[in-house]
């Protein structure tokens, strides 16, 4: 135990009280998105107005633009969960459709990654880009209730693992490491819960 704790005072943890902040309100999104519950649509509000701050001195443009794109998605997914006159129900779509994101994200993140490397000081742009398109694929299947949409987040979450590690935000890092377990288990619990005719 002695050695861990050695190991882990060595890598210089950047644990200012803005990131900690946000990682307290992105865990607690995730976790609450999980359990259906529509509180998690203000927890992603108060963390995504933080890491626009992060993201931007981080120089991870294309994550600063996506926090603004979570932003307006914590209004949607509220609004949209909020329905009174017919509950959301989760559904899944169909290969083909989940096919079309994938071409579509693709060519979405070479020409993000692209322009971000040729004309910005943009860190690591075609890792930043990829999680940043995928991320509102994977945010706007989250807010119609699309079990699709964690199998989307494991991945992202672990690349973003490394992405936010590279530059030095570790505390944020471990956020994503703890992001891709939650939405493991997003998934199963989910799928036990998912109508069996959706």
């Amino acid at each position: 135990m002695q050695e861990i704790l050695q190991i882990l005072t060595q890598l210089d943890f950047n644990w200012s009280i803005i990131e900690s902040v946000a990682v307290f309100f992105s865990i607690l999104y995730v976790i609450l998105a999980a359990k259906e519950s529509i509180w998690c649509w203000g927890a992603a509000a108060i963390s995504v107005v933080l890491y626009i701050y992060i993201c931007y001195t981080a120089q991870l443009y294309p994550e600063t633009g996506l926090q603004v794109f979570y932003l307006f998605m914590a209004f949607y997914g509220y609004h949209h969960w909020n329905k009174k006159e017919q509950e959301l129900q989760i559904s899944e779509w169909n290969t083909s459709k989940h096919l079309l994101i994938l071409a579509i994200g693709a060519i979405l993140t070479f020409l993000m990654g692209f322009y971000f490397t040729t004309y910005t000081n943009a860190a690591m742009p075609l890792v930043d880009s990829f999680t940043t398109v995928f991320s509102i694929f994977a945010t706007f299947m989250v807010a119609k209730k699309i079990l699709g949409n964690w199998l989307y987040w494991i991945v992202i979450d672990a690349v973003s693992v490394y992405l936010y590690f590279s530059r030095g935000l570790h505390l944020t890092s471990i956020l994503f490491f703890a992001y891709t377990i939650i939405a493991i288990f997003g998934y199963i619990k989910w799928l036990k819960i998912m109508p069996k005719d959706a």
